[in-house]
């Protein structure tokens, strides 16, 4: 999804691509399951985004994590 406005919410950047994971009763009351700029999952408003149609490869490749992001993760966790 890509994100449209945040309102305020700090752990969102505009013009970003974010992960959306499905929660179908998130969606029945107009939110979104979204791993934003924290790495954990939140809800926030469908507004706040627009969904993207990705090739199959680009979504493939989005989907895995970052090389080197788990060696950076625990090094900055030290």
């Amino acid at each position: 999804m890509l994100c449209i406005r945040n309102d305020g919410a700090e752990d969102l950047e505009t013009r970003k691509v974010y992960q959306v994971l499905l929660d179908r009763k998130a969606a029945s009351e107009g939110y979104a399951r979204i791993i934003d700029e924290s790495g954990e999952d939140y809800l926030y408003p469908v507004d706040y985004f627009v969904p993207l149609k990705l090739p199959a490869t680009i979504a493939c490749e989005l989907a895995l994590p970052a090389k080197g992001f788990s060696k950076l993760r625990a090094a900055s966790q030290r």
